[in-house]
């Protein structure tokens, strides 16, 4: 399904920009065929519109320093707002933790997290996740293979 707003060159650029953001504008331009004008006007537009949320660097984990990746499944001892509020600024307070998303299922939240090795990522669940006062169980699933890995939308 695709936003009514985007059309199929909004769609190009958004693919060529999923590949290379860094991309000049004349590059971007002859890459969709469009004139570079209307090429900005239109890439403009579309960081506007929120399309575009921001620019940045995908870092390789490993070559930075950390050697291992989690799921870590939260569930809270508590529900309701107040638990799910104080979590969320709790989890704000860690860099380790990469993303958070509030799920279905058995767990309450799923979070992606990083650590330098399984020694540092054990501190991190013993002591900061389980020294949560409103977590009431912590299950985690170390990452083995990176299989597939992208960050682009099927615009």
């Amino acid at each position: 399904m695709h936003d009514a707003r985007l059309d199929d060159t909004d769609r190009r650029i958004l693919r060529v920009m999923q590949r290379d953001a860094r991309i000049s504008h004349v590059e971007l331009s002859e890459a969709i065929n469009l004139s570079a004008s209307q090429c900005q006007r239109r890439l403009k537009r579309l960081e506007d519109l929120g399309v575009i949320d921001r620019y940045v660097a995908l870092l390789d984990e490993e070559k930075a320093g950390f050697g291992v990746m989690a799921f870590v499944n939260i569930t809270l001892d508590k529900h309701g707002e107040n638990p799910a509020r104080a979590f969320n600024e709790a989890i704000g307070r860690y860099p380790a933790i990469l993303e958070c998303w509030a799920v279905t299922g058995e767990a309450d939240y799923v979070l992606r997290v990083v650590a330098q090795d399984l020694k540092s990522f054990s501190g991190f669940l013993m002591h900061d996740l389980l020294g949560l006062s409103m977590v009431a169980s912590v299950k985690s699933n170390i990452l083995l293979e990176k299989e597939k890995f992208t960050t682009a939308l099927p615009v």
